[in-house]
Order: structure tokens, then C-alpha cells, then sequence
């Protein structure tokens, strides 16, 4: 039964991202950022930290936590502004983003921030936390791992054998979140490399799987909620690439680039007359 006030809280913690997200962009100055995947990702990752994950904000460690792994490292900006936002790091921490002795960097590589995962070349992330979900299993431990994927990262062979290997020990700790925003870096998927129906590859693999709207946190809750015992669960969710950003929106280019004045005039203007408030 869906939580009307978890709901809520996602949703408010979503559009604080979206403003702490768009104050680090503008730190980068010229150099820009990855805003595209950062923005696909946004209410994936409120979602999760605001209503799904079990973790203590001040135990980043803490033994029993649930696991997040972010595959797709270009999706920093949402994955730093949350753990501001929950209490993991503070605002001067978080301002360090992109600067010279910082403690975050453009590809995250700090664990004492609250990070699970270091980085690694894409493709890495899924195997990484098969072999979390199954040290759960062997310690008798009750966590939960969830491991956001790129679906352009799903070119990448090692997920495919991934995701055998997580139907082969039918991990149903194990939740896979496949950012669906059909570009990356150099193109668009159908161009570069079309992947037909993720979903319908990932029940074939022997996963429960379910497609969502990603931009909605009442069917990502719902689909997290869902019961899948004896088999992993994946999760597709459609995005848009560099979601709510006019000039970059739904563009290849999102996935590195500048953000304009614009942009960051729009997006707040857009949050403070609603229109982040439900989808």
C-alpha cells in the first residue's frame, strides 16, 4: 500500500537535489559537468534515500545498512547533493566539488562520504554488488543491495554476465535500476547500439522485472515494493536525459556539458511554481 506521506517527503527531497545539483554545476565554472545523467537520475535516487534504503546518517558504515551502487558514475551531482541533504556531508564539503584538494571529484572515488561503491571503469558496479548481495546471504544478514545502471552501460558485456550470475544464485536481495534515457556519451542508443526491450532481455535472464516511469516516485516506490522472492528484481525506468534543463533536454550533449544561466533560472523558477511537486 502506497505511503502518501513518504511520497511527499521523496518529492520534496527531489527538488532540494535539483537546487544543490545546480549549485555545484555553476562551481565548474566553464569546465561544466555531467548534468544529463545526473538529471535522468534524479527522483531514482530521491526515491531510494528518501523511502526505500534502511541506513543511519550518522553510521555511514553501519553494518546492517542497505547498499547503493551507482554504476553509472556520471550521475555525481544527484548521488553528492542527496548525502548533503540526508546530513552524510555538509555544505562546505559538498562546495569542494570539482576544486583542487576537494573531497568530492568529478568521478566519485571517496567512501568516507557515504559512497558504497568507488567508481571503476563502467560495467564494474553490478558485479560489485552481486558480490555484496551474495555476502549478505552467507553472513545471514537481512540488507538489501540496489545497483543503478546506465542503459548505455548495458553495452557492456560484464553486465550481461552479471545479471546470469544473479539469476543463477537467485539473489533476490538484489534490486538493478536501469536508467533508461536511450542516449550516451556519443549518441543515441538506437544509433550506437539499440538494446530492444531491457525488460524483456532481463526476464529472459530469469529476473522479475517491471517498467516505470522514472520521473515518478509513485511508480518507482510501487516497483520497489514489489515482491519478487527466489529471483533479483530489475527495475527500467524511462527517463529523460538532463530532465527539466530546456536547452540541453533530451540531447546527446547533456552528458557533459555547461550549464547556462538559463537553464538554472528555468529549473528554479519551474520548482517553485510546482511543477516538481508530483508528476
Amino acid at each position: 500500500m502506497m505511503n502518501e506521506n513518504i511520497i511527499d517527503d521523496c518529492y520534496k527531497l527531489a527538488k532540494l537535489m535539483r537546487i544543490k545539483a545546480l549549485e555545484m554545476a555553476q562551481t565548474t565554472g566553464k569546465a561544466g559537468t555531467h548534468l544529463g545523467g545526473s538529471f535522468s537520475s534524479m527522483d531514482i535516487i530521491a526515491t531510494l534515500y528518501g523511502g526505500i534504503m534502511n541506513y543511519h546518517k550518522d553510521e555511514p558504515d553501519w553494518d546492517g545498512r542497505d547498499r547503493f551502487i551507482t554504476s553509472k558514475r556520471h550521475c555525481y551531482l544527484a548521488s553528492y547533493s542527496v548525502l548533503e541533504i540526508i546530513g552524510m556531508i555538509n555544505n562546505e564539503q559538498l562546495m569542494s566539488f570539482h576544486t583542487d584538494g576537494g573531497l568530492l571529484a568529478g568521478y566519485p572515488w571517496n567512501t568516507d562520504v557515504g559512497l558504497d561503491y568507488s567508481g571503476g571503469s563502467l560495467g564494474m558496479g553490478l558485479s560489485v554488488g552481486i558480490g555484496m548481495a551474495l555476502a549478505a546471504r552467507r553472513r545471514g544478514m537481512n540488507y538489501k543491495v540496489y545497483v543503478l545502471l546506465g542503459d548505455g552501460e548495458c553495452n557492456e558485456g560484464s553486465n550481461w554476465e552479471g545479471f546470469m550470475s544473479a539469476a543463477k544464485y537467485s539473489l533476490d536481495n538484489l534490486i538493478v535500476i536501469i536508467d533508461n534515457n536511450h542516449m550516451q556519451f556519443d549518441g543515441r542508443e538506437e544509433d550506437i547500439m539499440p538494446m530492444g526491450s531491457l525488460k524483456e532481455k532481463l526476464e529472459a535472464f530469469g529476473f522479475a522485472s517491471i517498467g516505470v516511469n522514472g520521473h515518478s516516485i509513485e511508480e518507482l516506490y510501487e516497483a520497489f515494493n514489489m515482491q519478487h522472492p527466489g529471483k533479483p528484481l530489475a527495475i527500467v525506468a524511462e527517463t529523460i536525459k538532463g530532465y527539466g534543463l530546456p536547452s540541453i533536454e533530451n540531447r546527446p550533449e547533456s552528458h557533459h556539458a555547461r550549464l547556462n544561466e538559463q537553464d538554472s533560472e528555468y529549473m528554479i523558477r519551474r520548482i517553485e511554481e510546482g511543477i516538481y511537486d508530483r508528476v
